[in-house]
């Protein structure tokens, strides 16, 4: 398969008190990442980012349309984003190895980064309910529009990848320019990836491939 080059659409950062960005998440109209010891809210429309929450954000983040999930070393922490608390605590699947973060289908999709692996994980309980497998390191995970999609980054190559959610295999291949780090992926829902730049302290949007409506009667 010919992968296509990506297309960065715009940059915003890197961002005081945070110099890195681990996962992202977007809840409509801030995207969220995570930088370590905190969960900071950016408004793409003005690329400022307008408040934090203090609280451990290691890797990927997720929104389920009313609470921010977090990655915290070998957890996963369930937070109100409007009082900042941690409601609940689920095990991470990877046990501290893990990457990427992702709501769809009432579950969490959590990246699994050296073991190259998806887990579809039970958001009550973090029972794992289905793995995929990949064959590049998993650094980011998203749905849209029933594609699912995931990050890599290996060699100092990065790539985004639409994959068969049953069987892993890879259906489409966005190529990052060289050197461009992705360490989290979201969907805005549209046209648009918000990627994590890792230690370059960056989110990057990258345009998602549109689809060509399929005509009747062929």
């Amino acid at each position: 398969m010919k992968p296509s080059k990506a297309e960065i659409v715009s940059e915003y950062g890197p961002f005081a008190g945070a110099e890195r960005v681990n996962g992202v998440t977007y809840d409509g109209r801030h995207v969220w990442f995570a930088s370590g010891d905190k969960l900071n809210a950016l408004d793409p429309a003005s690329g400022k980012a307008v408040r934090s929450i203090d609280v451990a954000a290691h890797a990927g983040t997720a929104f389920d349309g009313r609470h921010l999930f977090q990655i915290a070393e070998d957890r996963i922490q369930k937070i109100d984003p409007k009082s900042g608390s941690v409601l609940a605590t689920i095990p991470a699947p990877g046990g501290g190895r893990d990457s990427g973060l992702a709501w769809a289908e009432g579950t969490l999709w959590v990246g699994q980064y050296r073991d190259r692996k998806i887990h579809q994980v039970d958001p009550d309980t973090g029972q794992i309910l289905r793995t995929i497998e990949s064959n590049r390191f998993v650094t980011g995970v998203t749905w849209v529009d029933g594609e699912l999609w995931h990050a890599t980054a290996e060699s100092d190559e990065s790539d985004l990848r639409r994959i068969d959610p049953t069987s892993g295999q890879v259906l489409e291949r966005l190529e990052m320019p060289n050197g461009v780090y992705v360490s989290g992926l979201e969907s805005d829902g549209g046209d648009r990836f918000f990627c994590g730049g890792g230690g370059s302290g960056k989110v990057r949007t990258v345009r998602r491939p549109t689809r060509r409506p399929v005509a009747e009667n062929q």
